[in-house]
């Protein structure tokens, strides 16, 4: 039985062990795990234990467990870099509504899933209190952004009703919503302020993305104002936190192609 270094209990040393191995390419990305016969004999463990190793890695996002079929190490997440230029913060509407221009996203499309109107929950409230209108005078979009087919994020909008023209919120096109609005509204829109903070995927998130309920979703919300700095767009965005990676980079700088990265102008 091999002895691992870890200190702690028994099936969080085993844990450990099996990290280093997934680590050091012994059991590479893909690959699946021996079985827990087999790992119960190589630590001389119960089954019991193993299997609350495996959880513990599996609750860390190592391993993925197909029920019936094994456990296999995950493979790589590719993230998509988000740069963010503190220097150009007005909003570039020169025609880029589609393809979603965020970097290192292949196939990248985002959809109208749901409207409302006058909307008064938790979320619809408090973009109420950043645009200074009562939530009555309101229209959310909520969006679903997905890459190669897969979902990648969930997203909030809300605008006052009294500036979409009729038909806006029927569209169900792929569009970069951000853009589609202030094209729509007719106002060059410059970022205010954003934010980042992390969450709990809640029930409605978890169905969209396609995850459970509770799983950690990196937010960036704010607001996007007109030239005169009165609020128009809150939007708040939900990614799953593995999928992605924000950098700010405080030099004047211009992308080109060979430069990594690039601009978030989706939100």
């Amino acid at each position: 039985m091999p002895t691992p270094r870890n200190t702690g209990p028994l099936y969080l040393r085993f844990a450990h062990d099996l990290q280093e191995r997934i680590d050091t390419g012994q059991y590479p990305p893909g690959s699946r795990l021996p079985s827990e016969p087999e790992l119960s004999a190589h630590f001389g463990a119960n089954r019991l234990t193993v299997r609350q190793a495996i959880s513990e890695l599996e609750r860390a996002g190592a391993v993925e467990i197909r029920r019936g079929v094994g456990t296999f190490v995950r493979r790589p997440v590719v993230r998509a870099t988000i740069d963010v230029d503190p220097n150009s913060a007005r909003l570039d509407v020169d025609g880029r509504s589609t393809p979603l221009p965020v970097h290192g996203l292949k196939g990248a499309e985002e959809r109208t899933v749901e409207v409302a109107v006058g909307p008064d929950a938790a979320s619809d409230r408090q973009a109420a209190e950043h645009l200074r209108l009562p939530t009555s005078a309101l229209t959310r979009v909520d969006t679903l952004i997905t890459a190669s087919g897969r979902p990648w994020a969930v997203s909030g909008y809300w605008v006052a009703t009294r500036l979409l023209p009729a038909g806006f919120t029927e569209s169900r096109e792929s569009r970069n919503t951000t853009v589609a609005v202030a094209e729509a509204i007719g106002i060059d829109l410059a970022y205010d302020w954003r934010s980042f903070s992390a969450i709990a995927a809640d029930i409605a998130d978890a169905r969209r993305l396609g995850i459970g309920a509770g799983t950690p979703l990196l937010v960036r919300e704010g607001v996007n104002c007109a030239p005169d700095g009165r609020p128009v767009l809150y939007v708040r965005r939900r990614i799953h936190g593995e999928n992605a990676s924000y950098v700010l980079r405080y030099r004047t700088w211009r992308r080109t192609d060979q430069e990594p990265g690039g601009t978030d102008t989706g939100d």
